[in-house]
Formats: structure tokens, sequence, C-alpha cells
């Protein structure tokens, strides 16, 4: 059965292609860079932002659960919005941190929140077994709004000769997201039961309610091995990823390409060029998740060889940059983005056979908590690593430590496959 085009598919795309208007994101290290920062203070950023995103994450899912996932998402867009704004208008380390901690609370409401909407969605109208593609069509309409933003982030740094507006114009498509949240439906906010008594009898009670059900999926060995599996996978992801940045610079430079322009508008044209066409590759890769796990045979068999691969990319990358020989580590970093965004369909509809509808958005905030302390672990070390023995030998450290996490981490047949 094909996949149904009905106008809650194309919102919930619509808000995939607006949430990834990111204009910053091909430049962030850079632009911290510019501002002075070593490579310590970025991680350091990195990790305040992931550690506030880490109290915060439990508690928005299960008021996602028990209040209503659309009154989540509305929140998100509302601090992200006053983020941004922070980062334009105090250029200060200490104001970026508070900047940090109102992202992360977009993050921490958001995290989960969707993907459980996008999930309960397919359930009640009868489409769980089409969750891979379906969510694979979503993420790819995201991807393909990353590939925009990077040609949109091309123009500002280009005609501002600065990163910092990237920022601000950022805010527009936040607002319209927000907008979008308010046409959602009002039962995509999940099963909530109406529940009498006092209203702090009321409250004590949901809450209750939802933290048994959240605690029950720890008693499925299955379950937290998705969680653990996608999380730590996820964890190397981000906080590794950006580096990449670094390496087109040195590339960028070295080019004899734009010589007539200014450095930062070299940079500016090259790095994100090399973004938008890395977005249109994650982008595909998003939407045919679920071919490719048709291919292999075995959702479980996609999930533990992507992960192994991931790690190798990641070595390939480190030891290139190294060597000083920045088209394969460039090309290695590429297709680990790619794997990424083919992975992480997989584990969503990995992680939604091993936990209940009803508590979906929880479990899916567990993952990304997971996901957040280990970027909080991993940015400040791969920062201090970089400072000291430079990025390359930096990645190689972290990708050894990746790669021999697989084995622990390796997931075994989901109860869809066991009962299929």
């Amino acid at each position: 059965m094909a996949i149904k085009k009905d106008s809650m598919y194309y919102r919930f795309c619509l808000y995939g292609f607006l949430k990834n208007q990111r204009f910053f994101d091909p430049f962030i290290i850079l632009f911290f860079r510019e501002m002075g920062m070593s490579f310590l203070e970025i991680g350091t950023l990195f990790s305040i932002r992931e550690i506030a995103t880490n109290i915060l994450e439990i508690p928005t899912g299960v008021i996602a659960d028990a209040y209503g996932r659309r009154k989540s998402m509305i929140y998100a867009f509302i601090s992200y919005i006053v983020s941004f704004a922070i980062f334009y208008l105090f250029p200060r380390f200490y104001v970026y941190a508070i900047a940090m901690i109102f992202f992360a609370s977009g993050e921490a409401f958001r995290s989960g929140t969707h993907k459980a909407m996008i999930l309960e969605y397919l359930r009640i109208k009868g489409m769980k077994d089409k969750k891979v593609e379906y969510y694979g069509h979503t993420r790819s309409a995201s991807q393909f709004g990353s590939a925009v933003s990077s040609l949109i982030a091309i123009a500002i740094v280009f005609y501002a000769r600065s990163y910092r507006p990237v920022f601000l114009i950022s805010i527009i498509p936040y607002i319209m997201g927000l907008i979008l949240m308010f046409t959602y439906p009002a039962y995509l906010d999940g099963i909530q039961e109406e529940i009498k008594g006092r209203w702090k009898q009321r409250v004590t009670e949901r809450f209750k309610r939802t933290m048994r059900d959240f605690l029950s999926m720890f008693k499925s060995v299955e379950a937290l091995k998705a969680i653990f599996n996608s999380a730590i996978f996820d964890g190397f992801f981000k906080s590794s990823k950006d580096y990449l940045q670094p390496i087109l610079k040195a590339q960028a430079l070295l080019l004899p390409v734009l010589l007539y322009l200014g450095e930062k508008q070299r940079v500016a044209i090259i790095v994100g060029v090399v973004y938008f066409f890395l977005y249109i590759l994650t982008s595909l890769a998003s939407r045919n998740a679920g071919k490719v796990v048709s291919r292999i045979g075995s959702l479980t068999r996609a999930i533990n060889n992507t992960f192994l691969l991931g790690g190798i990319l990641l070595f390939i990358s480190g030891l290139s940059t190294s060597l000083n020989i920045p088209s394969i580590a460039i090309c290695s970093y590429i297709l680990f983005y790619i794997l990424q965004n083919m992975r992480r369909p997989m584990n969503v509809g990995y992680i939604s056979d091993n936990i209940p509808s009803t508590t979906m958005a929880s479990g899916l905030s567990v993952e990304s908590q997971l996901k957040t302390i280990s970027m909080a672990i991993l940015a400040p070390i791969i920062g201090f690593l970089a400072d000291k023995t430079g990025v390359g030998n930096a990645l190689i450290i972290i990708s050894i430590v990746f790669i021999a996490l697989f084995f622990p981490l390796k997931v075994g047949k989901g109860r869809a496959e066991t009962t299929g």
C-alpha cells in the first residue's frame, strides 16, 4: 500500500522543512572561531546546551504525553526564537551560554514530541506498518529544508560579510513554524484520560499515570537496547559532525577558485554549496530508508550494520585529516551524514515496535536524553583533544571508542520481527 499523502502528510513535511531553516548550521563552529573561541570553549557551549536539554528532557516528554503534544511544540518554537534573538543581540561567551539554555528548552520540548505525533497519526489511520517509509519521507523534507537553508545562508554571509545575521534571519521561518503548530488537529495530542478531582490532584494523578507507563518500558530488554543503540550513535554523530566545517574551510582556502573574493566570502560560498549538496543527499537517504531495510532484509541487521559503518567512516575522516588529505576526509564525512539520515527512520521504527504508543513521546525523549548525555560528555572532550592534538587525531580517538561500543549495543530482533 502506498503512503497516503493527505493534508497532514504535507503539514508534517512543512514542519520538517521550516524547523531546519537554521541558517547558522553550516557555519556554527566558524562563527564561534570568528568570535575568538577555542575548540574547548565551543565544546563547553555545546555541553551546556546538552546538559540543559538533558535536565528538561524527561519532564517535557511527560508533559507532552499528559497535557498535549501541540502545546509542547508551541513552547519549543518560542524558546528557539528567544535563543536566536540573544545570539544576534548579545555576542558574549557567557550570554551565549544563556542562549544555549533557551535553545535547549526548545530541543527538550520538541524532541520526541513531533515524532510521537506522526506515529500517533499513523496508528489512528492504520498505517503503522508504513512508519519507516512515512517518517523517512518527512525527514527527507527536513533535509531538503537544510539544503535550501544552506543556499540562503551563503547569501546572508556573502552580503553581510559576517556570520552573525544568520541568527536574526532564522527567526522568520521559526515564526512560520509556530503558526503551523496551531493548525494541527487535537487528536494528535495522544490519548488523555479525564481525571476527576481538584486541580492539584488531577495534575499529580496525570503525572503518576504517565510515569507508570514510562517506567514500564525499562522492563523490556529490546526497548532498552533500541534506545541505547540509537542514542549513542546519534550522540557521537552530533558531537563530531560540525568538525566538517574547519576541514572544509581549509580545503576552500587551498582551492584556486574565487580568488577575487575575500576569505570569508570564499569560505561561505564553498562551505554553503557543499552543505547544499550534502543535505540533498541526506534527504534522498532518509526518503529511501525503507527501501534499504527491504534490500537488507531485516531492520535489525540494517541498524547493526550502519552503526559499525558509522564508526569506520569517522575513523577514516580523522585519519585523512591527520594525513592532510582533506578530500578523503570530506567524502567520509559526507557518507557519515548520509548514513545517519538513512539510519534515523530505521531507529524510530525499531523503537516504536518496542514502546507502547501511549508513551511514545516519553520513550523518544528518553532516547534524546541519553543522546544529550553522550554529547555533553563528548563535546568538550573532542574540543580539548582538537586544541591539543588537532582535529584529525581527536576524531581518530573518539571513532575507536565509537567502534568498541558496537559490540555491547548490537540490537536483537524486535517484537515486530519476532512476531512477523
